[in-house]
């Protein structure tokens, strides 16, 4: 079993931190349907930053699946070293370091992944955090996400797991492109693989793991002690319990029924609103009804509909309509493949999620 700190996993699947997508309403219900562990959205390392409407948000844990997991992101070792002590002080078990993220909005403050081109940066940061509350006897595990380089003539994914590893981090997650790859191509591996090979502490491979069998296919190459997983979890929260089925017994769960996913996305939206209140509950919700039904027959008309609509109790009910329809083509869910308008824009730091493959279809 797979530990971080003092903290127990049920299993090694574990969902990525998304701006502006892993919520405390999306972690809890990737957790119920199998993730063993979810990191949070970021959390700015400004202190000014605290108490605004989205921060409080961010670090609100109220009601979740232990352990509670926080990333922090900035470029000031001082900043980011109180940043930890603060959010341990609201709940947070884990503090998670950001050094992976690729948008231009984090990179042009040098955070992000950006500090993968300061190694000397990285080191002070590390130790910093892991300072302030990952010694004594509370202390609170710190662990780190990075890419592997600032592009591919520059991939010091392995020097950095080094300094990660002397610094005293507990576990290191490694998305396979480097920053100028952003999410463009295929993601590699060998890096990781070389990583792991390298250090002692607990390695976790990011990228591209969108099925049971890309899932095995990865663990293999790289060796990794977990998998971490992103954009194939938007609008298809099952793929964990899909995922950790095929790698118990080498068998496929049956694709889940359409009244299921409607059972699924229900208690989504429900929490969704209660968490975010009407007005911005609504909107927000828009992307996540968005992933799942998209490339679904009659998807894009719904969408278009949908996103018209400005209560909660219209965009419930519906869902529910769209899917009563769906419900009477199949029991299982049909995907049109030549209706192309149903993706919704997502953030930059989480686009590019190709649509779902026909593997659920009747």
């Amino acid at each position: 079993m797979l530990r971080i700190g003092s903290h127990s996993l049920r299993n090694a699947l574990f969902v990525a931190p998304m701006a502006g997508v892993t919520d405390r309403p999306f972690r809890q219900l990737c957790k119920h349907l199998g993730a063993g562990y979810a990191v949070s959205e970021m959390v700015a390392s400004n202190a000014l930053l605290w108490k605004s409407e989205k921060t409080l948000r961010r670090a609100d844990h109220t009601g979740e699946v232990e352990p509670v997991s926080v990333q922090i992101a900035g470029a000031d070792p001082r900043m980011l070293a109180d940043a930890a002590r603060h959010n341990v002080a609201h709940g947070a078990q884990i503090i998670d370091i950001n050094m992976g993220c690729p948008a231009k909005k984090v990179c042009n403050v040098a955070a992000g992944s950006a500090l993968l081109q300061n190694e000397a940066l990285v080191a002070e940061i590390l130790e910093a955090v892991v300072g302030a509350v990952g010694v004594g006897p509370d202390a609170v595990p710190v662990t780190l996400k990075i890419r592997t380089g600032w592009n591919p003539e520059n991939r010091n994914a392995l020097t950095i797991a080094r300094i990660a590893e002397a610094s005293g981090i507990a576990m290191l997650t490694i998305h396979g492109r480097t920053r100028a790859d952003l999410y463009r191509g295929d993601a590699e591996y060998a890096t990781i693989a070389a990583v792991k090979a390298a250090i002692s502490i607990p390695v976790v491979a990011n990228g591209d793991i969108d099925s049971p069998e890309k899932a095995r296919q990865v663990l293999r190459a790289t060796g990794a002690d977990a998998l971490m997983i992103g954009r194939a979890a938007q609008g298809r929260p099952w793929i964990f319990r899909e995922i950790a089925h095929y790698l118990d017994t080498g068998e496929h769960l049956p694709a889940p029924r359409v009244d299921e996913i409607q059972q699924v996305m229900n208690r989504h939206l429900e929490d969704h609103y209660a968490f975010y209140g009407e007005f911005t509950g609504v909107r927000t919700a828009r992307k996540h009804i968005g992933w799942y039904t998209r490339a679904l027959v009659g998807a894009n008309a719904f969408r278009h509909r949908m996103n018209t609509l400005d209560t909660t109790r219209e965009q419930l009910a519906a869902v529910n309509t769209f899917f009563d329809e769906q419900k009477v083509r199949s029991e299982r869910l049909v995907y049109d493949t030549g209706d192309t308008g149903d993706t919704v824009p997502d953030r930059a730091d989480t686009a590019g999620t190709p649509p779902p493959t026909n593997r659920l279809a009747a």
